[in-house]
């Protein structure tokens, strides 16, 4: 059967959520001042990075709601005990610098466009429908999408199968008629392949080492992967 539809990622995959998420903590800690444990401005920024992981591997898991995992990571970060108000409004600090600093990858508006009117299209992201439906609109692209789903709503997260049959539910369509994009190789394009979808990985830092998945190191490279210049799992993948 042929590909009918593309279920996109959208953090790192479209939208440069490291690039914004760095610039942001960048320009918040020039304001707020290094927090103490950190010897420079790029450890904390690598060190708020790992929190960033932690604290949202215990979301996805359930052992946190989305604030609380916010609240959380602040609270590490800064090493010191925060009632959920203080968290708050510090992490609010944050997202100001971050939200400014938003932008799509190069190549995603031009491969979103050329796949408009060949396939159907939409999100299924491990965040809230809130937060992505909004990030979507102000990046000037959610018109391209026929259904936003998020975990925080579903109450289930990539990489279980419920959240995958979730985005294909929402298109009327089966998984093998189906293409997910993402750039986590386990819980974008192994937790698609496991729920019966076609899984491809978006891996642009050009790590490789997957042989079992399917790989492209650009968007670009997506249309002919598509158009059947190669094959879902082949070894002879992009990149």
């Amino acid at each position: 059967m042929p590909i009918r539809a593309v279920i996109w990622d959208i953090d790192d995959t479209i939208f440069d959520y490291t690039g914004a998420d760095r610039v942001g903590m960048h320009r918040h800690l020039a304001s707020e001042g290094l927090p103490g444990g950190y010897a420079s401005v790029e450890q904390a920024l690598d060190g708020w990075r790992a929190l960033t992981d932690v604290h949202w591997a215990r979301f996805a898991a359930g052992e946190t709601d989305f604030p609380g995992q916010r609240r959380d990571r602040v609270r590490a970060f800064l090493g010191r005990p925060l009632t959920d108000a203080e968290a708050d409004d510090w992490f609010a600090g944050h997202l100001g610098h971050y939200e400014a600093a938003w932008s799509l990858f190069p190549d995603a508006a031009p491969v979103l466009e050329l796949l408009a009117g060949r396939y159907r299209q939409a999100v299924l992201s491990n965040s809230s429908i809130v937060n992505q439906d909004r990030k979507l609109r102000v990046l000037g692209v959610r018109d391209r999408f026929e259904a936003v789903v998020c975990a925080v709503e579903l109450g289930v997260s990539k990489p279980e199968a419920g959240a995958f049959h979730a985005a294909c539910d929402a298109l009327g369509l089966a998984p093998k008629d189906v293409v997910y994009v993402g750039d986590h190789p386990d819980i974008d394009a192994g937790g698609a392949v496991a729920a019966g979808l076609n899984g491809v990985w978006l891996d642009r830092g050009g790590r490789g080492g997957r042989p079992d998945l399917v790989r492209i190191t650009g968007l670009d490279q997506l249309p002919g992967l598509l158009a059947g210049n190669t094959r879902f799992g082949a070894s002879d993948t992009f990149g």
